[in-house]
Protein backbone atom coordinates (compact mmCIF):
# COMPACT_ATOMS: atom_id res chain seq x y z
CA UNK A 1 0.00 0.00 0.00
CA UNK A 2 1.05 3.58 -0.61
CA UNK A 3 0.43 6.77 1.38
CA UNK A 4 1.33 10.46 1.24
CA UNK A 5 1.03 12.57 4.38
CA UNK A 6 1.68 16.26 4.93
CA UNK A 7 2.11 17.61 8.44
CA UNK A 8 1.62 21.37 8.51
CA UNK A 9 1.16 23.58 11.55
CA UNK A 10 1.44 27.35 11.90
CA UNK A 11 1.22 29.01 15.28
CA UNK A 12 3.16 32.27 15.25
CA UNK A 13 6.88 32.35 14.51
CA UNK A 14 8.34 29.21 12.97
CA UNK A 15 5.77 26.58 11.98
CA UNK A 16 6.02 22.87 11.30
CA UNK A 17 6.13 21.32 7.85
CA UNK A 18 6.99 17.85 6.63
CA UNK A 19 5.63 15.70 3.83
CA UNK A 20 6.41 12.00 3.33
CA UNK A 21 5.46 9.59 0.52
CA UNK A 22 5.96 5.88 1.20
CA UNK A 23 5.12 2.36 0.07
CA UNK A 24 4.85 -0.42 2.67
CA UNK A 25 4.71 -4.19 2.31
CA UNK A 26 5.25 -7.35 4.39
CA UNK A 27 8.89 -8.32 4.88
CA UNK A 28 10.34 -11.84 4.88
CA UNK A 29 13.96 -13.02 4.99
CA UNK A 30 15.61 -13.28 1.58
CA UNK A 31 13.02 -11.25 -0.35
CA UNK A 32 14.41 -9.54 -3.46
CA UNK A 33 15.25 -5.84 -3.44
CA UNK A 34 12.44 -3.65 -4.79
CA UNK A 35 12.73 -2.05 -8.23
CA UNK A 36 9.24 -0.89 -9.21
CA UNK A 37 5.76 -0.69 -7.69
CA UNK A 38 2.37 0.05 -9.13
CA UNK A 39 0.07 1.37 -6.43
CA UNK A 40 -3.29 3.10 -6.98
CA UNK A 41 -2.59 3.37 -10.69
CA UNK A 42 0.75 5.13 -10.07
CA UNK A 43 4.07 3.55 -10.95
CA UNK A 44 6.84 4.13 -8.44
CA UNK A 45 10.42 3.42 -9.50
CA UNK A 46 12.75 2.55 -6.64
CA UNK A 47 16.30 3.93 -6.77
CA UNK A 48 17.91 2.63 -3.61
CA UNK A 49 20.02 5.35 -1.96
CA UNK A 50 20.28 3.62 1.39
CA UNK A 51 18.93 0.65 3.34
CA UNK A 52 18.64 0.18 7.09
CA UNK A 53 17.56 -2.94 8.95
CA UNK A 54 16.16 -2.65 12.47
CA UNK A 55 15.62 -5.56 14.87
CA UNK A 56 12.49 -4.61 16.76
CA UNK A 57 12.38 -4.94 20.56
CA UNK A 58 9.19 -7.01 20.33
CA UNK A 59 10.55 -9.35 17.63
CA UNK A 60 10.62 -9.20 13.85
CA UNK A 61 12.21 -6.54 11.66
CA UNK A 62 11.64 -3.15 10.10
CA UNK A 63 13.44 -2.52 6.80
CA UNK A 64 13.74 1.09 5.64
CA UNK A 65 14.74 1.84 2.05
CA UNK A 66 15.61 5.41 1.16
CA UNK A 67 14.65 5.99 -2.47
CA UNK A 68 14.34 9.80 -2.35
CA UNK A 69 15.61 11.52 -5.49
CA UNK A 70 16.63 15.12 -6.05
CA UNK A 71 16.94 15.96 -2.35
CA UNK A 72 13.17 16.19 -1.84
CA UNK A 73 13.79 15.37 1.84
CA UNK A 74 17.13 16.12 3.47
CA UNK A 75 18.98 12.99 4.71
CA UNK A 76 19.10 14.45 8.24
CA UNK A 77 15.32 14.04 8.52
CA UNK A 78 15.29 10.30 7.67
CA UNK A 79 15.98 9.18 11.31
CA UNK A 80 13.00 11.29 12.44
CA UNK A 81 10.74 9.62 9.85
CA UNK A 82 11.97 6.19 11.01
CA UNK A 83 11.24 7.15 14.64
CA UNK A 84 7.70 8.12 13.64
CA UNK A 85 7.22 4.80 11.84
CA UNK A 86 8.50 2.88 14.88
CA UNK A 87 6.17 4.84 17.19
CA UNK A 88 3.21 3.65 15.12
CA UNK A 89 4.50 0.10 14.78
CA UNK A 90 4.83 -0.20 18.55
CA UNK A 91 1.23 0.90 19.03
CA UNK A 92 -0.19 -0.73 15.91
CA UNK A 93 -2.86 1.17 13.96
CA UNK A 94 -5.08 -1.91 13.75
CA UNK A 95 -5.72 -3.02 17.34
CA UNK A 96 -3.08 -1.19 19.38
CA UNK A 97 -0.87 -4.32 19.20
CA UNK A 98 2.63 -3.93 17.78
CA UNK A 99 3.34 -4.54 14.11
CA UNK A 100 6.38 -6.43 12.84
CA UNK A 101 8.15 -7.58 9.67
CA UNK A 102 7.44 -4.58 7.45
CA UNK A 103 9.47 -3.04 4.61
CA UNK A 104 9.02 0.69 4.02
CA UNK A 105 10.22 2.49 0.90
CA UNK A 106 10.40 6.26 1.39
CA UNK A 107 10.46 7.60 -2.15
CA UNK A 108 9.35 11.25 -2.10
CA UNK A 109 8.18 14.15 0.02
CA UNK A 110 8.61 17.87 0.56
CA UNK A 111 10.32 20.12 3.05
CA UNK A 112 10.30 23.83 3.88
CA UNK A 113 13.52 25.84 4.28
CA UNK A 114 12.33 27.36 7.57
CA UNK A 115 9.46 25.30 8.98
CA UNK A 116 10.82 21.76 8.47
CA UNK A 117 12.27 20.13 11.57
CA UNK A 118 12.58 16.69 13.16
CA UNK A 119 9.21 16.74 14.92
CA UNK A 120 7.45 17.65 11.64
CA UNK A 121 8.94 14.64 9.84
CA UNK A 122 8.43 12.33 12.82
CA UNK A 123 4.70 13.14 12.76
CA UNK A 124 4.52 12.92 8.96
CA UNK A 125 6.24 9.51 9.00
CA UNK A 126 4.00 8.27 11.81
CA UNK A 127 0.77 9.27 10.05
CA UNK A 128 1.85 8.16 6.57
CA UNK A 129 2.68 4.72 8.00
CA UNK A 130 -0.67 4.47 9.83
CA UNK A 131 -2.54 5.41 6.65
CA UNK A 132 -0.65 2.92 4.45
CA UNK A 133 -0.86 0.14 7.07
CA UNK A 134 -4.65 0.29 7.20
CA UNK A 135 -4.82 0.20 3.38
CA UNK A 136 -2.55 -2.87 3.16
CA UNK A 137 -5.16 -5.38 4.36
CA UNK A 138 -3.20 -6.23 7.54
CA UNK A 139 -3.88 -9.38 9.54
CA UNK A 140 -3.80 -9.93 13.30
CA UNK A 141 -1.51 -12.68 14.62
CA UNK A 142 -1.85 -14.39 17.99
CA UNK A 143 0.54 -16.53 20.03
CA UNK A 144 -0.20 -20.25 19.70
CA UNK A 145 1.14 -22.69 22.30
CA UNK A 146 1.98 -26.39 22.26
CA UNK A 147 -0.16 -28.09 24.90
CA UNK A 148 0.56 -31.56 26.32
CA UNK A 149 -2.04 -33.11 28.61
CA UNK A 150 -1.46 -36.33 30.57
CA UNK A 151 -4.92 -37.70 31.27
CA UNK A 152 -6.48 -41.04 32.28
CA UNK A 153 -7.47 -42.73 29.01
CA UNK A 154 -11.10 -43.29 30.00
CA UNK A 155 -11.81 -39.52 30.24
CA UNK A 156 -9.61 -38.48 27.33
CA UNK A 157 -12.69 -37.77 25.14
CA UNK A 158 -13.95 -35.00 27.45
CA UNK A 159 -10.52 -33.35 27.47
CA UNK A 160 -10.32 -33.52 23.67
CA UNK A 161 -13.79 -31.95 23.29
CA UNK A 162 -12.76 -29.11 25.58
CA UNK A 163 -9.60 -28.47 23.52
CA UNK A 164 -11.66 -28.34 20.31
CA UNK A 165 -13.93 -25.77 21.98
CA UNK A 166 -10.86 -23.60 22.65
CA UNK A 167 -9.99 -23.34 18.94
CA UNK A 168 -7.34 -25.98 19.57
CA UNK A 169 -5.96 -28.45 17.06
CA UNK A 170 -5.11 -31.95 18.27
CA UNK A 171 -1.73 -32.97 16.82
CA UNK A 172 -1.43 -36.50 18.15
CA UNK A 173 -1.81 -38.95 21.04
CA UNK A 174 0.39 -41.48 22.79
CA UNK A 175 -0.95 -44.06 25.21
CA UNK A 176 1.07 -45.54 28.06
CA UNK A 177 -0.63 -48.01 30.42
CA UNK A 178 -3.87 -46.32 31.53
CA UNK A 179 -2.81 -42.76 30.61
CA UNK A 180 -2.90 -40.85 27.33
CA UNK A 181 -0.57 -37.98 26.38
CA UNK A 182 -2.63 -35.65 24.22
CA UNK A 183 -0.65 -33.16 22.11
CA UNK A 184 -2.36 -30.07 20.70
CA UNK A 185 -1.81 -26.48 19.59
CA UNK A 186 -4.03 -23.90 21.27
CA UNK A 187 -4.14 -20.06 21.09
CA UNK A 188 -2.81 -18.57 24.34
CA UNK A 189 -5.98 -16.47 24.73
CA UNK A 190 -8.01 -19.69 25.05
CA UNK A 191 -5.81 -21.13 27.81
CA UNK A 192 -6.68 -18.49 30.42
CA UNK A 193 -8.87 -20.76 32.60
CA UNK A 194 -7.48 -24.09 31.43
CA UNK A 195 -6.02 -25.26 34.74
CA UNK A 196 -9.36 -24.92 36.56
CA UNK A 197 -11.36 -26.52 33.74
CA UNK A 198 -8.99 -29.47 33.38
CA UNK A 199 -9.08 -30.13 37.12
CA UNK A 200 -12.87 -30.02 37.08
CA UNK A 201 -13.15 -32.32 34.02
CA UNK A 202 -10.76 -34.95 35.38
CA UNK A 203 -11.26 -34.71 39.13
CA UNK A 204 -7.69 -33.42 39.45
CA UNK A 205 -6.22 -36.53 37.80
CA UNK A 206 -4.61 -34.80 34.77
CA UNK A 207 -1.53 -32.62 34.35
CA UNK A 208 -0.45 -30.39 31.49
CA UNK A 209 2.46 -28.35 30.16
CA UNK A 210 2.52 -25.50 27.64
CA UNK A 211 5.31 -23.99 25.51
CA UNK A 212 5.27 -21.22 22.92
CA UNK A 213 5.09 -22.49 19.34
CA UNK A 214 4.52 -19.57 16.92
CA UNK A 215 2.39 -16.62 15.92
CA UNK A 216 -0.52 -17.57 13.65
CA UNK A 217 -3.37 -15.73 11.94
CA UNK A 218 -6.50 -15.28 14.01
CA UNK A 219 -9.75 -16.37 12.31
CA UNK A 220 -11.62 -13.60 10.45
CA UNK A 221 -14.49 -13.47 12.98
CA UNK A 222 -12.04 -13.05 15.89
CA UNK A 223 -10.18 -10.29 14.02
CA UNK A 224 -13.44 -8.43 13.41
CA UNK A 225 -14.26 -8.54 17.15
CA UNK A 226 -10.77 -7.26 18.04
CA UNK A 227 -11.04 -4.39 15.55
CA UNK A 228 -14.50 -3.42 16.81
CA UNK A 229 -13.33 -3.49 20.46
CA UNK A 230 -10.28 -1.34 19.65
CA UNK A 231 -12.34 1.16 17.63
CA UNK A 232 -14.81 1.47 20.55
CA UNK A 233 -11.97 2.04 23.04
CA UNK A 234 -10.49 4.78 20.83
CA UNK A 235 -13.88 6.53 20.56
CA UNK A 236 -14.26 6.47 24.37
CA UNK A 237 -10.81 8.02 24.82
CA UNK A 238 -11.65 10.82 22.41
Amino acid sequence: AQADYRHKKQSGGAGQFGEVHMVIEPYYEGMPEPSKYKVNGKEVTVNIKGKEEYDLEWGGKLIIINSIVGGAIDARFIPAIVKGIMDRMEQGPLTGSYARDVRVIIYDGKMHPVDSNEISFRLAGRNAFAQAFKEANPKVLEPVYDLEVFVPSEIMGDVMSDINGRRGMVMGMETEKSFTCLKAQVPLKELASYSTTLSSLTGGRATFTIAFNSYQLVPADVQEKLLAAYAASQTEEE
